[in-house]
């Protein structure tokens, strides 16, 4: 029989001592993450055109939302609200326009560079190279892609255009509507497709060699492995994926805002962030409408992210879930009613 010591000193928890480990990351998280957001709720309820210290409850809401205000003119508020939706379908239209074709040149790469069969040589130079757009800094992106698309006739693409296609005049890169969000797209694309490479390079490496090598003995070509093993598997590297990409879709901010002439800025690629920095450093700066459209993007997010959480979520999983915790339940009332309580 065990004795007393030996059941007290199996009863003993090492789980507190991982608290420690990771408090100064919570600590660090809420003096620069939680407070700020904190603070921004705050700042929300107040400020308008003429006092920016007033406390005017939700109307900076209403007045970018629905365009409406009970402090200044509806034409203004019409205004603002406008603004704060075109910067919306602009943000939506970049991200959508830059993660499609950033998942789709991302998986097919990470399938090729995994594919012991094809035997790429160079694969480790190739990685790299197509890595290393990610960690350039985007001003510097941007300075580059500025210099390229120059509206000049001495501008690198519009020269080439001309000399060797004929072109009559330089194409406006940087103003025109379509082709200014192209450019904004492509830049994206470049800059963050080999991230996006490397973590589906990581997630495939993890699939076990066994599955494939049943898929092999099956007679399945490279089409079925690849929608019957690979990509089912994938899915929880793609549905983090799709939700980072889309966080950081939401929140684009340096290359829409540097991709410009001066201090002009195109509202064809004005996004939320820019909107929210203009408001709150431009030259009537209003920290209201800034912090109300910082937590209307906060909650869109939080909805988003939500969503394609839900829709991506293993079922099976779930419901599997459920039934354990159902019969835990049924287990409890069965005992409660057995002993009564004891």
């Amino acid at each position: 029989m065990k004795s007393s010591a030996q059941n007290r000193i199996r009863s003993i928890s090492y789980a507190k001592y991982g608290y420690f480990f990771i408090l100064p990351f919570f600590i660090v998280y809420f003096i620069f993450q939680l407070y700020p957001l904190f603070n921004t709720f705050k700042l929300s309820l107040y400020g308008n055109a003429t006092n920016p210290e007033a406390f005017v409850k939700l109307d900076n809401f209403k007045t970018l939302i629905f365009g409406e205000s009970d402090i200044i003119a509806s034409k203004a508020a019409a205004t603002q609200s406008k603004a704060l939706f075109r910067a919306f379908g602009n943000t939506l239209i970049l991200w959508f326009g830059n993660f499609i074709p950033q998942i789709c040149l991302s998986l097919l790469l990470a399938v090729w560079f995994t594919d012991l069969n094809l035997k790429i040589k160079g694969k480790t130079f190739f990685k790299v190279v197509m890595y290393m757009p990610n960690i350039v800094t985007a001003a510097s992106v941007a300075a580059l892609f500025l210099m390229l698309f120059s509206r000049s006739d001495y501008g690198p693409i519009n020269s080439f255009l001309m000399e060797n296609f004929g072109l009559e005049k330089p194409i406006d890169f940087i103003r025109d509507k379509w082709i200014s969000r192209g450019v904004v797209m492509f830049i994206q694309t470049w800059m963050w497709f080999g991230n996006t490479m490397i973590m589906l390079m990581a997630a495939i490496m993890g699939i076990s060699p066994s599955l494939f090598e049943a898929a092999d003995i099956d007679g399945a070509n490279s089409r079925q492995v690849f929608t019957k093993v690979t990509l089912p598997l994938l899915r929880p590297m793609v549905v983090y994926t799709m939700i980072t990409s889309m966080i950081g879709g939401l929140q684009m901010w340096d290359i829409p805002y540097l991709y410009k002439i001066g201090t002009s800025f195109n509202d064809n690629i004005k996004t939320i962030a820019v909107f929210i920095y203009n408001n709150f450093h431009g030259m009537n700066p209003n920290y209201g409408y800034s912090a109300a459209a910082s937590v209307a993007l906060f909650i869109l997010t939080s909805i988003l992210g939500s969503f394609c959480f839900a829709m991506n979520r293993d079922k099976d999983a779930a419901k599997r879930k459920k039934q354990i915790k159902e019969a835990k339940k049924k287990m409890k009332e069965q005992n409660k009613a057995t002993f009564g309580g004891f």
